[in-house]
């Protein structure tokens, strides 16, 4: 189940999946093909894109680019945020407030993957009681995207500080290498 950098166990990267899978869905059921076309190539770019950082960004050696690759994830799931917002506010629809019972139930639901296809742990189905209306399945995504980018969020501030306790990649491995030559010269 673990990949290279070991992604597929982050909470960011498994509900950057469910974002993903939802925003596909969301698109086809909300969205005119012809008339959004452009919105929905956007919108699924963004949530494509929050997701595929992630993966970059943890399998890089580097500190810093895992700090960058995940700062983009986060933009990217930014913009999308702002997308679903859009949709809600351009349909006179409510955007829920941050206090609203609906949303603490949407934070409280657990995304687990089982040790299975992380693929069958999205699935859409699992989340038809909030994808039933434009309303719900909008402020859905946004109570969604708030709790991933708040995770991100995190995330860039703990990679950060791990950055200034250990350095980076290019930095060690000078030191590394200072140290070979020091032990090769003091023979």
């Amino acid at each position: 189940m673990s990949g290279k950098g070991g992604y597929e166990n982050l909470i960011v990267y498994q509900q950057a999946v469910v974002i993903y899978d939802l925003t596909v869905e969301f698109c086809k059921k909300y969205l005119d093909h012809f008339r959004d076309k452009r919105t929905i190539e956007q919108m699924i770019q963004a949530a494509r894109s929050g997701k595929q950082n992630i993966v970059e960004g943890s399998l890089e050696k580097s500190l810093k680019m895992n700090i960058k690759l995940t700062g983009v994830s986060r933009g990217s799931f930014g913009e999308l945020l702002e997308d679903y917002k859009d949709f809600l506010r351009t349909r006179n629809l409510p955007i829920w407030s941050k206090d609203d019972y609906r949303v603490f139930e949407i934070r409280r639901i657990r995304i687990e993957t089982n040790g299975t296809n992380l693929s069958n742990s999205s699935n859409v189905a699992n989340w038809s009681k909030w994808t039933n209306s434009p309303e719900k399945f909008a402020n859905l995504m946004v109570t969604l995207l708030s709790k991933e980018n708040y995770l991100l969020d995190r995330m860039i501030k703990s990679l950060e500080d791990k950055f200034v306790r250990v350095g980076g990649y290019s930095e060690n491995l000078f030191k590394k290498r200072m140290k070979e030559r020091q032990k090769n010269y003091g023979k």
